[in-house]
């Protein structure tokens, strides 16, 4: 009898144990079940954060490596000490009130700069806005580019290359204007001029300067094809 007392008493002991044992468990196996859910959520979390700190960084980093903050102080002191600022757009220093008069003196810079100018679609697209000459010098040096590979490949002017039936060139050229015009005006309208950004010998003047002669260059070549009927780059 004592025999059989002993073994429910150890039954009891068990089964006490065992209950008492399984919340705890069941805590155990539903925090270890959580923190394994949760594991992605917190990877994809700090994921995102890493990317967002890595594209604040090295927009940071392309802004320190190439823009330069222009102020009025150095716009001021531009306007006193270069000449061209004294002359007309014809390169002859202007006649008191005629020139002024005709429009043939440009806006003072600190009016026409947009980091201190007046930065309205009309300032902007005026003759001696921002936009213009950036624009075009930036859209004749693609054409002149474009020409030279489509015509190597086509065999077309650039007149047939724009207006030929059989062509989608003006399709393309449309885009690649109206694509240009956007990303040329976005930093002037933040108040960024193009003399603030520059790379070794990637500046706004060899820029400036590479675009009048692309200029030049795709305007003479329109006109040589005119006259030849034949395409220049064949």
């Amino acid at each position: 009898m004592a025999s059989a007392m002993m073994s429910q008493m150890t039954a009891a002991t068990l089964a006490g144990g065992l209950t008492a044992l399984t919340p705890t468990s069941s805590r155990k196996l539903l925090s270890a079940t959580s923190r394994v859910v949760a594991t992605p959520r917190l990877a994809t979390s700090l994921a995102g954060r890493v990317r967002c700190d890595a594209g604040k960084g090295l927009r940071e980093t392309i802004d320190e490596t190439t823009k330069k903050d222009i102020t009025e102080a150095e716009i001021l002191k531009s306007m006193e000490t270069n000449e061209s600022e004294q002359r007309s757009y014809f390169g002859a220093k202007p006649t008191p009130g005629f020139d002024q008069a005709v429009g043939f003196t440009p806006r003072p810079e600190i009016e026409r700069r947009p980091e201190t100018g007046d930065k309205s679609f009309l300032s902007v697209f005026a003759f001696d806005g921002a936009a213009p000459e950036t624009i075009n010098c930036r859209l004749a040096m693609l054409g002149m580019v474009w020409a030279f590979f489509a015509e190597k490949a086509t065999g077309l002017t650039v007149m047939e290359q724009l207006f030929n039936p059989s062509t989608s060139g003006l399709v393309y050229f449309v885009g690649v204007v109206q694509l240009f015009t956007y990303a040329s005006i976005v930093p002037i309208m933040n108040g960024e001029s193009t003399d603030a950004r520059s790379f070794g010998p990637f500046t706004a003047r060899a820029e400036r300067w590479n675009g009048r002669l692309a200029m030049l260059g795709f305007l003479s070549l329109v006109v040589t094809e005119l006259i030849r009927q034949a395409p220049v780059f064949h």
